[in-house]
């Protein structure tokens, strides 16, 4: 009944009780994943089980041969081996031995359980490096509470990568000590759009919230305990209108503005500067002081360029640098960023649009319109990280019907995000190599809290989680009956996910219209036409 399912998993004879005088004991590399199964178990036990002791015991062993994310988990009646050669190998072992435990375990608090393990073998590692889920806290901010809850659920998927959207037009979220009026001013807008912005609905409650540099080092430690790594974004030289507002020598107009309050992408981007790159180089000076992880993402998508063709700045100063159009002029902005975080032993990370114009040399692409960017980046040399729109944004409705809440986008089901497949067809076996991985999306324009996260995020992570993890085929019919148990998991853990059979009357949005769409509709829109073929 694991989730992901594992490459090997033998059923062995007899079971095995942990009580709360079994001893939870470490070598000293995975010390850390002990630690989190002994206080996981906690409450089930009634107390912390011993770190040391005699008998029979859950005993971490070091074993140099296994790869970082690998494990062996052994359960026998005498007692439980979890080996591994690195933290993240370790936590996922215990990651596995906590599902292996009645689904009330994952309750906080309660009476006593028994905590039979039944007697297995697990062997097992992950298909991919980079199994990633994106969360949107620039259009609606999720409080550092949630963030932290969110990394729970993460974990208990083996997902591994935290890509955090930090800035956008509908405001910036995280504290720049140089520059404070970017969350002064950046960190609120004055309304929202209500549903799809077709409709033309808004309302006037402000929205807004940052974190602290204080909360940030929190947030990133916190996913480290749970072998998870954070990579921020911080947009540009589009989806710039938040940081324009707070400081708006920034932008190419003379007239004020504001922190938009209209969903997708606003019209005012950064100008051509120097003094511009300068104020994004501090604010990467900081960022990079709370975040520990390679990759740091600088958007470079839907850069509106009409305020370029029009200012006469921005074509003098493009004439100078001798670039031909405005494509080149963003993708000036993308090599600069490049060769700076490559300086200081970082690596570029951004979306598709970093293609045109030519691509930076030590990029790494998020493959979002299709997979022709991956495809494109892969025979290129350049590493790949697949998430296409059609299959991985679940922001995106469930299914067809009515009652699915702000119905945006074509329709992505759970066999849809099980079925998810990182790897596009037409690429060499050594073009694959460059594919990192998968990432789900969970843009927020139709998320306004914690509840609506849950209802678009579970369970189709779970199957998500699935895809990025188990080698081999994949059956949704084998798949489905394990998550049926998993959802148990889900609901000890007070999960509001979408139910199997559609949404409970609560969380459906009778006062927030939708636009609903369908893949090809979805892929014209981002492409300006049919998505070519591999072989194109």
């Amino acid at each position: 009944m694991l989730i992901p399912r594992p490459a090997e998993l033998d059923p062995g004879e007899g079971a095995f009780t942990i009580t709360p005088t079994t001893p939870i004991s470490a070598d000293p590399p995975l010390e850390r994943a002990a630690r989190w199964l002994r206080s996981t178990l906690a409450p089930a036990l009634g107390g912390p089980p011993p770190a040391e002791g005699d008998g029979p015991a859950v005993r971490f062993r070091h074993a140099p041969d296994l790869a970082e994310e690998a494990y062996r988990l052994t359960v026998t009646p005498g007692g439980v081996l979890a080996e591994a050669s690195a933290h993240p190998g370790a936590f996922y072992a215990a990651q596995s031995l906590v599902q292996l435990l009645p689904p009330a375990v994952y309750r906080s608090a309660g009476a006593p359980l028994a905590l039979r393990l039944p007697a297995v073998t697990v062997a097992d590692a992950p298909r991919f490096g980079w199994r990633g889920t994106l969360i949107d806290v620039a259009r609606h901010f999720l409080p550092k509470r949630e963030v932290l809850r969110y990394l729970d659920l993460m974990a208990l998927h083996k997902i591994n990568v935290l890509h955090l959207h930090l800035t956008d037009d509908q405001g910036w979220r995280i504290e720049i000590k140089r520059y404070p009026a970017l969350t002064e001013t950046g960190g609120w807008r004055k309304g929202s759009t209500v549903g799809s912005s077709r409709h033309g609905r808004h309302e006037d409650r402000p929205h807004g919230g940052f974190y602290t540099q204080d909360d940030i080092r929190e947030i990133v430690a916190y996913a480290a305990e749970r072998a998870i790594t954070v990579v921020p974004e911080i947009d540009l030289p589009g989806h710039t209108q938040a940081a324009i507002a707070a400081y708006p020598e920034l932008g190419n107009s003379d007239a004020p503005v504001e922190v938009r309050t209209a969903w997708g992408p606003g019209e005012h981007v950064l100008n051509a500067e120097e003094s511009t790159l300068a104020f994004f180089r501090n604010v990467f000076d900081e960022v990079l002081e709370l975040f520990d992880s390679r990759y740091v993402c600088i958007g470079g998508d839907e850069c509106v360029k009409t305020e370029w063709r029009s200012d006469a700045r921005v074509q003098q100063r493009m004439r100078e640098r001798g670039l031909a159009d405005e494509d080149a002029l963003q993708s000036w902005f993308v090599r600069h960023f490049d060769e700076y975080l490559t300086a200081r032993g970082r690596a570029l990370l951004g979306w598709d649009e970093i293609l045109d114009g030519g691509l930076a040399e030590g990029a790494t692409v998020m493959s979002w319109r299709g997979t022709g960017g991956a495809v494109a980046a892969a025979r290129a040399g350049h590493d790949v990280i697949a998430c296409p729109l059609t299959d991985v944004y679940f922001d995106y409705r469930q299914s067809d019907d009515p009652d699915e809440p702000i119905p945006v986008g074509c329709v992505i089901g759970l066999a849809d995000a099980y079925a998810f497949e990182p790897v596009p067809e037409g690429l060499s076996l050594s073009e694959t190599g460059h594919v990192l991985g998968g990432q789900a999306q969970l843009w927020t324009e139709p998320v306004d809290g914690p509840r609506a996260l849950d209802y678009l995020a579970f369970p189709r992570l779970a199957a998500f989680a699935e895809a990025v993890w188990t080698r081999g085929p994949r059956d949704y019919a084998e798949f489905e009956p394990r998550l049926v148990h998993h959802l148990a998991r889900l609901d000890a853990l007070g999960v509001e996910y979408r139910p199997l059979a559609g949404p409970h009357p609560w969380q459906r949005r009778p006062d927030a219209l939708g636009w609903p769409r369908s893949r090809a509709e979805m892929l014209d829109d981002v492409l300006g036409g049919p998505e070519p073929t591999p072989g194109d």
